[in-house]
């Protein structure tokens, strides 16, 4: 009998610690999430404050005149499939693929840049065409074919719209294998 009544002590005192700590680790949890959150959030002040910044900047003429129709927000434009292609290398063939976005100033010329799609996949094709596998391995050489892209875009742009509607070219996603 007085065994019986040990083993319960010991049994409700066990259960009462797994409690205890499960409790314990329950609020660390919910504490360390809110934390979490609070710290991630930010304010949303200082965007405000940058957003108004921006507008008031684009409002101002620069020092230097800009080619496109129309000085606005940035938008961003992203080709609707990755371009996938095979290129040359000195040991192997290799395949790539560049999921591309593009960047746009107003909303005149983002409609503009999604009216031409399919212009700009074929450009961006023929561009990503030229390319080798030894120069794709460096740094230099994805910025010198993401430059010559952007030429050949806003040059094929500039012969149907008369603007250049495109500001830049962005690689977004690049995996060679």
């Amino acid at each position: 009998m007085a065994e019986e009544a040990s083993l319960e002590i010991e049994e409700t005192g066990k259960s009462k610690k797994k409690l205890i700590i499960i409790i314990v680790a329950v609020l660390l949890i919910i504490i360390g999430g809110a934390a979490g959150y609070f710290f991630m959030s930010g304010s949303d002040a200082s965007v405000e404050t940058l957003d108004e910044e921006t507008a008031i900047s684009a409002d101002t003429p620069s020092a230097e005149p800009s080619d496109s129709a129309e000085i606005g927000s940035a938008l961003y434009v992203a080709m609707p499939r990755p371009f996938v292609f095979n290129v040359p290398g000195s040991s192997r063939d290799r395949i790539v693929q560049i999921k591309v976005q593009l960047l746009v100033r107003g909303e005149v010329n983002e409609e503009t840049a999604k009216k031409h799609i399919p212009l700009i996949e074929g450009t961006l094709l023929s561009v990503f065409s030229t390319t080798t596998a030894d120069e794709l391995s460096t740094s230099s050489g994805k910025e010198t074919l993401r430059f010559s892209a952007l030429e050949k875009v806003q040059k094929a742009l500039m012969d149907v719209e008369g603007s250049k509607v495109i500001e830049r070219v962005l690689f977004t996603g690049f995996v060679m294998q």
